[in-house]
């Protein structure tokens, strides 16, 4: 039998999401649906090292989850309330009207989108309570502190108290008002997949890139005609067509310019090439997955990175500046300028960015390759050095770990 501290944290991965997901679609109440699940999995820490890892600890979580939900029902509510919560656990035989959303996870995540809370609430909200993130993972993600992101997903929950929004599915008519918060969901948990932020998570995180991807898909069938899930589905498959390539056998993250294009995944390249062309097609005026799709479909299509056309991506940068002018695309941006304008133009660009930047890690990584470019290995090594000080992910260290122990 594995060790009992791997199964929880393995339980942890996979199971969290979706024993929120259940319970707060049988009582309603997304705190409950939290708590419980908290209190269930720190029931596993006290018994599973002594008793045993059972047979099916995902059928075992959501079990204690839904009994301690309950018990805090009894604790907190009236009478009434309590019949209420026994018949919701134990069934009164009526069935749920049929919906449009087939996907339990996918259904909460619509649930969680509505439209009286800020965007930038659905999306932090629905990645604590469905994706599985922590706060710390969040905050990271949206370039804040991990208090302010506290504070903030409190908020949005006592909003939805105090307002007392109604924990229901959407009707179909609904779903595209909801689509924008749920596809920044969907592509915040594959980037974290993707690219991992935690020190103590693996590098790379498979598991969420495929979720991500999986419930992209489902949204796809939902809604055949949006360009934009289109986009974002083409712009993850392109990405996870890399995969394999981006992280060494030592545990080092590989640039883009030293992977072996050979090793990256034909059918996802083949897949994610053709949803963009089909958009291009379409003629509507692209949004920002399909653009950030079509930076990537540029990446991808090329040999080599000298044969990438970089115009084409600066170009491409700038449609997507004119949607979305956040100062990571500006970044962005800059490193294909550096292809194309040289690496002080590039430089320069980039220091522009440092006041909102600062506390980014792959602000200093970037800046650090220019310096390198430039000969200017001091002030490298310093760019260095605060990057890897930011930085979260092992596999990234251990890549500025190298790249400056090679300026001597």
């Amino acid at each position: 039998m594995r060790d009992a501290g791997e199964a929880i944290a393995h339980a942890h991965r996979e199971e969290w999401a979706r024993v929120v997901a259940g319970l707060a679609r049988r009582f309603g109440n997304l705190d409950i649906a939290e708590e419980a699940a908290a209190e269930a999995f720190a029931t596993a820490v006290a018994k599973w090292p002594v008793d045993g890892v059972p047979p099916n600890p995902g059928a075992w979580l959501t079990t204690t989850a839904a009994r301690k939900a309950i018990d805090r029902i009894r604790r907190e509510n009236k009478r009434d309330v309590k019949q209420k919560a026994a018949q919701m656990l134990y069934g009164d035989g009526k069935q749920e009207p049929a919906d449009e959303i087939g996907d339990e996870r996918l259904r909460l995540i619509f649930t969680c989108c509505h439209p009286a809370l800020s965007m930038e609430a659905r999306v932090a909200l629905s990645l604590r309570m469905v994706g599985g993130l922590t706060v710390a993972e969040i905050a990271r993600a949206f370039l804040v502190q991990e208090t302010t992101m506290g504070q903030r997903i409190s908020r949005a929950k006592a909003k939805i108290r105090v307002a007392r929004i109604p924990y229901r599915t959407p009707s179909a008519e609904d779903l595209p008002g909801r689509m924008p918060g749920v596809l920044a969901v969907l592509f915040l948990i594959f980037n974290e997949g993707y690219l991992a932020t935690g020190a103590d998570s693996d590098p790379i995180r498979p598991g969420l890139t495929a979720e991500a991807i999986r419930l992209t898909r489902l949204i796809r069938t939902l809604m055949p005609e949006d360009g934009e899930v289109a986009g974002l589905l083409a712009l993850m498959l392109l990405t996870e067509a890399r995969r394999t390539a981006r992280v060494s056998a030592s545990g080092e993250l590989v640039s883009l310019s030293e992977q072996d294009r050979g090793a990256w995944d034909a059918a996802l390249l083949t897949e994610g090439h053709q949803l963009v062309r089909e958009r291009m097609a379409a003629g509507e005026a692209p949004g920002r997955y399909q653009i950030l799709a079509a930076i990537n479909a540029v990446h991808t299509s090329a040999e080599s990175v000298r044969d990438t056309d970089w115009r084409q991506v600066v170009a491409l940068y700038d449609q997507l500046a004119g949607l979305d002018p956040s100062p990571v695309i500006a970044l962005n941006r800059a490193v294909a300028v550096a292809e194309v304008d040289g690496a002080e133009a590039a430089l320069a660009a980039v220091d522009g960015l440092g006041d909102k930047l600062a506390g980014y890690h792959a602000w200093h990584a970037t800046r650090a390759e220019l310096l390198r470019r430039l000969g200017q290995s001091e002030r490298a090594r310093a760019a260095y050095d605060k990057a890897m000080e930011l930085a979260g992910n092992s596999a990234e260290i251990a890549y500025l770990g190298r790249r400056r122990a090679e300026l001597g």
